[in-house]
């Protein structure tokens, strides 16, 4: 019965896009060249670095490598493996849906378990820190130094899903391994592995990330002409103004169609809320919400690289829901704390669209994304490799 209605309420949406697409074709035309627009200047150039690197790192090993150095330290606070911290650290690194997709890679090639990648997907799916600093504080909202209260309380709302949901089925337990004294340098190179084909790993990456890239990439477009189609619809609108007029206290009109936006996707609610006509403090915690949400739109991007295995997507789905809510409850104690003489009540940004496919910026983005991903490794093999030599004296203790 459930899944009837599910496939009834996909139906209604796919005929009330043929509608619109048929009433409205120059905004559905306009909309779908934005979305398409977004995938290509920014997506792109943004993601498959991040995607190519994952997929060359996963097949020589480094996964097994940082897995086994940071097993103490990710089940303690998250009560999963080792191999966790690396789609966590590629999440935060990239932003969505980076950090699913390595979970699903990791389930298919049963690293984790069934349980394992529910926790994890739970906190490892994340946004990424130049789109809440670039395109939100500083695009968006043109202030720069409210950065600090849109990223620290969405990765802390993160880390509190992840252990939260540690506590998620946790009287099923997987077989216990056999505690084994290991030197790091010996450790190291018995883990990275060394009969691999360069040819072939090369090969798959490129081949699976541009596979994963087109997909992101279809999900924008669709969700850009919905959420356009939507708005120009007559039964919305309506349905906004019977909202308002229902709810006793005033609320702002263009802040109700942005959060509800934001719902189904991220950037355009976003975009919305930043130029509605209300104080800064209440659009950062909307927008924190929202980042926390991600949308429906990313959220079919990760269902889409989950459907090929056994992870539960309705505990995905509550754990985004999670992170939204403690997201904007640490931004308004932030708020509170330490930002307000900063956040002033504000009605300026005017978020400028993209409008032109723009080749120039490509090098530049596809640099900076590779340099990142790069350094972020690193950074987590020097953890993994502290973890490894801390764990083993203090075990001594």
């Amino acid at each position: 019965m459930k899944k009837a209605i599910i496939n009834i309420s996909f139906l209604i949406i796919i005929l009330f896009t043929l509608i619109g697409i048929i009433n409205n074709p120059k905004l559905s035309l306009e909309s779908g060249y934005s979305g398409l627009l977004t995938w290509f200047n920014i997506i792109v150039p943004s993601l498959l670095p991040f995607f190519m690197i994952s997929e060359i790192l996963k097949n020589i090993g480094f996964v097994d490598l940082i897995g086994k150095f940071l097993k103490p330290f990710m089940k303690y606070f998250f009560n999963v493996p080792g191999n966790s911290a690396f789609p966590f650290s590629m999440s935060i690194a990239s932003g969505y849906p980076m950090g699913a997709k390595i979970v699903a890679d990791l389930r298919m090639n049963n690293t984790l378990t069934k349980i394992e990648a529910e926790r994890t997907i739970c906190f490892a799916s994340t946004s990424g820190p130049l789109f809440m600093l670039g395109a939100v504080s500083i695009g968006m909202l043109n202030n720069p130094s409210i950065a600090p209260i849109i990223i620290y309380p969405h990765y802390l709302g993160a880390i509190s899903v992840g252990i939260i949901l540690s506590f998620y089925k946790r009287e099923i337990r997987p077989a216990k391994n056999v505690k084994e004294n290991f030197n790091v340098i010996s450790s190291f190179f018995s883990n990275i592995k060394k009969d691999f084909s360069i040819g072939y790993i090369l090969n798959n990456s490129v081949r699976n990330s541009l596979n994963a890239i087109t997909i992101i990439g279809g999900f924008i477009i669709f969700y850009s002409v919905l959420t356009e189609l939507l708005f120009a619809s007559k039964a919305f609108n309506k349905f906004i103004e019977l909202l308002i007029y229902t709810i006793p206290i005033k609320i702002n009109i263009e802040a109700i169609k942005g959060f509800i936006a934001g719902i189904i996707e991220l950037t355009t609610g976003c975009k919305l809320i930043s130029s509605a006509n209300i104080p800064l403090y209440y659009k950062i915690i909307l927008i924190n919400f929202l980042i926390g949400w991600s949308g429906f739109s990313i959220h079919s991007q990760v269902l889409s690289f989950i459907n090929n295995t056994d992870i539960d997507s309705k505990i995905y789905i509550f754990s985004k829901l999670l992170h939204g809510l403690l997201s904007s409850i640490y931004g308004f104690l932030f708020y509170i704390i330490k930002y307000k003489s900063l956040v002033e009540p504000s009605f300026m940004p005017k978020y400028q669209g993209i409008n032109l496919i723009h080749f120039n910026a490509w090098p530049v983005l596809l640099f900076s994304s590779c340099k990142i991903a790069l350094i972020s490794n690193i950074y987590l093999l020097i953890l993994s490799l502290i973890s490894a030599i801390i764990n083993p004296l203090s075990s001594r203790d």
